[in-house]
Formats: structure tokens, sequence, C-alpha cells
């Protein structure tokens, strides 16, 4: 293709107060930070909020559209003694959470899913990616599935939850397939295999409507995209961006595959997501060539030697170049928050280490 396909980002955030618990007040936030470029939302639980970047063409306008919101919120929240935590777990131990945000549809998933939507609580990034038609997307889904474990363990940003490190690199992850629709997608053999599920899935109730497709890849249901959802939270603007990127290159290259998409069964990817939630960037990484155990680093390296081509083509590659550079040397999310968490074991430095600056420039 000769034009990048154009890129959304939405990114999920914890709201805390000045001891870093959760705070209910995440709304007033949502409400007092209105009116810039981009779309910021409530989300299920009172303590959260989400940014939408809105569509972006290169990296340097998601950069800045994450940049410019991230801050918005940030300051918002400042204005009322609160952070904005880029985490995909809770890392404080809570006694009484603030709970769910009970109204309309909200309402109606409390009702029907019980204890579910009460006590997941994650924040993840989801990257839209511009497709011709649901068909193109089925065909980038079924090639991109493979690369699924690589894309967590880079973005894994939840090792601590409750006051304790849960062994994981991405906690979030485990806590977020709880939902029934959740978890890697299937090769589907065509856009009307994938129709079946869904569909299945509405007759079972095992989602209220299509919005509660949870996959890690799917079909987006309000835009012509394709959205990816596997990852964490960032912890940096930088890092989300990057994720962006990638991402756009692994559909590029997808979208433009002649050979017929890897016969990688769900249960074996099942497993390789799992392995990949708990080892992170600093661990080992199924590769999706050969389904062997390797440094997720060295996985990494792999696949951005595979997209130097359209990463260059798209003006992306000297910054995934110097992003990846840095991830080789500071690790991923889930290190640093492991490594302020440290000997004394404190989830109040995990918060101080990644509540977003109150910056307004």
């Amino acid at each position: 293709m000769k034009h990048a396909l154009t890129l959304g980002v939405e990114e999920e955030f914890f709201v805390v107060d000045a001891t870093g618990h959760l705070s209910g007040r995440a709304g007033e936030i949502v409400e007092s930070a209105e009116g810039r470029e981009g779309e910021l939302q409530r989300e299920l639980d009172r303590s959260q909020v989400e940014l939408a970047t809105g569509i972006c063409r290169t990296h340097d306008d998601v950069l800045s559209k994450v940049q410019d919101l991230r801050r918005e919120l940030a300051v918002a929240a400042a204005g009322r003694g609160l952070r904005l935590v880029p985490s995909g777990t809770v890392p404080m131990a809570e006694e009484h959470p603030p709970g769910i945000t009970l109204e309309g549809r909200y309402q109606r998933m409390a009702d029907h899913f019980g204890a579910t939507p009460r006590t997941v609580r994650t924040c993840g990034c989801h990257v839209h990616v511009a497709m011709p038609d649901p068909a193109a997307g089925i065909q980038v889904i079924n090639h991109v599935r493979p690369w699924l474990p690589l894309l967590l363990a880079i973005t894994a940003n939840s090792p601590i939850e409750g006051g304790i490190d849960t062994g994981y690199c991405s906690w979030r992850y485990q806590q977020w397939t709880q939902w029934p629709s959740a978890g890697p997608p299937p090769r589907f053999d065509s856009v009307d295999h994938y129709e079946s599920i869904v569909d299945g899935w509405l007759r079972a109730g095992a989602i209220l409507d299509r919005g509660m497709v949870y996959w890690d890849i799917r079909l987006s249901e309000k835009q012509p995209t394709l959205e990816f959802r596997i990852a964490d939270v960032a912890t940096t603007a930088e890092e989300a961006t990057l994720l962006a990127v990638l991402v756009r290159g692994l559909t590029h290259v997808a979208l433009n595959e002649d050979e017929p998409a890897p016969m990688l069964s769900n249960e074996v990817l099942r497993g390789q997501v799992w392995r990949a939630s708990r080892d992170g960037l600093r661990g080992r990484c199924p590769h999706p060539g050969t389904g062997d155990l390797l440094p997720a680093t060295a996985v990494l390296d792999d696949l951005f030697g595979a997209l130097t081509p359209v990463l260059r083509e798209h003006g992306d590659f000297d910054f995934a170049k110097q992003v990846i550079s840095r991830l080789h040397g500071s690790g991923g999310g889930a290190d640093r928050q492991r490594e302020a968490f440290g000997t004394a074991h404190r989830a109040e430095d995990v918060v101080d280490l990644l509540a977003v600056p109150a910056d307004p420039m």
C-alpha cells in the first residue's frame, strides 16, 4: 500500500486520591476536562476514565494527541487533589472500592454478569487501524494472531495488584479473560464464521450486545476499523505510540500477504498468551514462526526486522527503533513497577512512579 493506514488509540486509566487509593470521582474529571480534540469518557468502574485520540495518520500525530489528552486529564485530576494512573490493575489494596457506574448499559451488565464487572478492574490500551471492509479485517486477524503473545509481552504493565506481586507481568490479562467473550480470536474461515460466533454468544447471553465482543483483536462495531485489544495501558505515551506503530506495520504486511494464514490452534495460542502474560518483556515468549520459547526481546527484534521496510515507508522506523532501544535498557512497564515495589513492598511507590505529571505546559 502506498498510503499508511490511519490509526486511533484508546487508553484507560485509574483515578486515585493523594494516598494512592481509588477515587469514585472519575466522572468529575471527564466533565471538567471536556473541550479538546479527541474524546474523554467515563468507564464501567467509577474510578476509571478513558481517552480516545480520534483519527491519526502519523506516529507524531498519535504521540502528540496521547500526550495532550493524558495531560488534560492529569491537570483536571490535580485540580481535585487526584491523580491519573496508567496501570493495568489496581496497585493498592482496596477495602472499599468505589464500585461501578450504575446507569444504562453498565447497570444491565452488572445485573447480568454478577461479580465479574464488580471485581474485574483493569485498564487496557486499544489500537484501531482503518480497514477497507470486514473481509480484510478477517485476513489481518488470521495472519496477526501468532504475534499476540509478543504484543502483550512488550506492553505488560500490571504485576502489582492489591498490594502484592501477582507473579505475572500482565495480571490484567488474567483478570480480563474472566469475561466469557475475552481472549485470543480463533482462525476464522470467513466473515460469516466470525458472525456466527457472535450470534451464538448473543443467543446464549454470554454478551448483551456486539460491543461486548472482547476478543484480543476484533472488528470494531462503531468504526470501519480493526481493533487490537491485547495490551495493558502503557506507562508512557511513547510506549503506547510504539504499540500503534507496530500494530499498523503488522496490519500492512498482513493485508499484502498472499500465503494462507498460519494454522495455529486457539488452544495453543491461549497457552502462548498465558506465557507472555506471566513473563513480560524480560522473560521468554513463544516465537510466532516456530512456537519455541525465546527471550521476548529477541522476538521483538525479529518483529522489528520483519517490519523494517513498512516502518521506513511510513516514516515510523526511527521512532520505533528509539523506543525499542529504550525498552531493551529499562525493561517494560511491569519491570519498572517491580523495581518501584522493591524490597519495601510499598504499592504507594508504584503509584508515585506511574502517576501522569499534571504539567499544564
